[in-house]
C-alpha cells in the first residue's frame, strides 16, 4: 500500500511513516528492516548510538530493492560533537550502513552543556553540500536552539525529530517549526506504550474497528506529523502500516487533543538530558 510523502524545505520528499529501530538489537534489525520493507514502509530510521546500523544496512540490501526506493535516517550521537568530529562520525555510520549516502542526518540530541550544536550543524552542512547527506535535521532541539543554528548559519534543518505523541503534544515548538518550513517527526509516538491502555484511545480505536496503536499512529498522521513507530515483531510491523485506509474525524480529534498535558514527557528534557 503506498503511503503519503511529505515535502521537505530542501526539495526532497520524506515517507510520512517510518521503522524506528531504537532498541532493537543489532541482531535483530536485518529482519525487522527487511520485514518492514516489504511490508511497503520505504523510511527506515536508525542511530549510531542505537548500536544497529550494520544491522539496518544488511535488511536494506536484503530487501533488494532499489536504493532510489528507500530513505534512510540516522543520527550524530552526543559523544562525537564538534565539526571534524561529526564528519569521522558521518563516514563510519555511512560504512556500518553500506550506503553512499544517506538520505537524512540528524543531530541527535542539542547537548547544549557541550556548546558544540552550532559546530557539528555546520560540518551537517558541509555533508548536505556534498550530496552524501541529502538533507539535514536535528533530535530534541528546543526554540532556542533552533534559533541560534539558523541565526549563526543561515540554513534552517529540514526536520526536528522530537518526543511527540496524544499526551505530550508539543503545541509551541510544532508552531515554530510550521513558521519555519521545519517538518515535525515524531519519537517515542505511542507513549512508549501508555497510550494503548488509555481508555478514550481504546474507545475511538474500537469506533473505527482498530487497534489503539493504529489510532494513535493515524491521529500523528492526521496531523501532519511523520511517525516513526517501532517494533521487531513482524505481525506488529504490519499492523502498524494499516493505517491508510481510514482518518480521525473532528471530535476524535477534539477528545484527543484535550489529552495533552505538558507533565507527560516520557523521555529526557533536551536541555537537562545527561548523555
Amino acid at each position: 500500500m503506498s503511503q503519503p510523502l511529505l515535502a521537505l524545505n530542501d526539495g526532497h520528499q520524506i515517507p510520512q511513516l517510518g521503522l524506528g529501530t531504537w532498541q532493537t538489537p543489532d541482531t535483530d534489525a536485518a529482519q525487522s528492516v527487511s520485514a518492514a520493507l516489504s511490508t511497503g514502509y520505504r523510511l527506515i530510521d536508525t542511530a549510531a548510538v542505537y548500536e544497529n546500523e550494520r544491522g539496518v544496512g544488511q535488511g536494506l540490501i536484503d530487501s533488494g530493492l532499489p536504493r532510489e526506493q528507500y530513505f534512510v535516517t540516522t543520527k550524530l550521537w552526543n559523544s562525537r560533537q564538534g565539526h571534524d568530529e561529526a564528519i569521522k562520525a558521518f563516514d563510519e555510520s555511512l560504512n556500518r550502513l553500506q550506503l553512499a549516502y544517506v538520505d537524512l542526518y540528524l543531530i541527535h540530541w542539542p547537548a547544549p552543556g557541550q556548546d558544540r550544536y552550532v559546530d557539528s550543524w555546520k560540518a551537517l552542512i558541509q555533508l548536505h553540500n556534498e550530496g552524501r547527506a541529502r538533507s539535514i535535521g536535528v533530535s530534541n532541539f528546543q526554540i532556542p536552539h533552533l534559533e541560534r543554528i539558523i541565526k549563526e548559519t543561515g540554513v534552517v534543518p529540514a526536520v526536528n525529530q522530537i518526543e511527540l505523541h496524544p499526551d505530550f503534544q508539543q503545541e509551541e515548538l510544532q508552531a515554530f517549526h510550521a513558521k519555519h518550513g521545519i517538518l515535525t517527526q515524531s519519537w517515542s509516538p505511542l507513549g512508549q506504550g501508555a497510550l494503548l491502555k488509555n481508555g478514550l484511545v481504546r474507545k475511538i480505536a474500537a469506533k473505527h474497528g482498530k487497534t489503539a496503536a493504529q489510532t494513535v499512529i493515524r491521529w500523528h498522521l492526521d496531523a501532519g506529523l511523520l511517525v516513526i513507530p517501532k517494533s521487531v515483531h513482524a505481525e506488529r510491523i504490519q499492523e502498524n502500516f494499516a493505517v491508510f485506509d481510514f482518518k480521525l474525524d473532528a471530535d476524535d480529534l477534539k477528545q484527543l487533543a484535550a489529552l495533552n498535558q505538558p507533565a507527560n514527557r516520557v523521555g529526557p528534557h533536551p536541555d537537562t538530558a545527561a548523555f
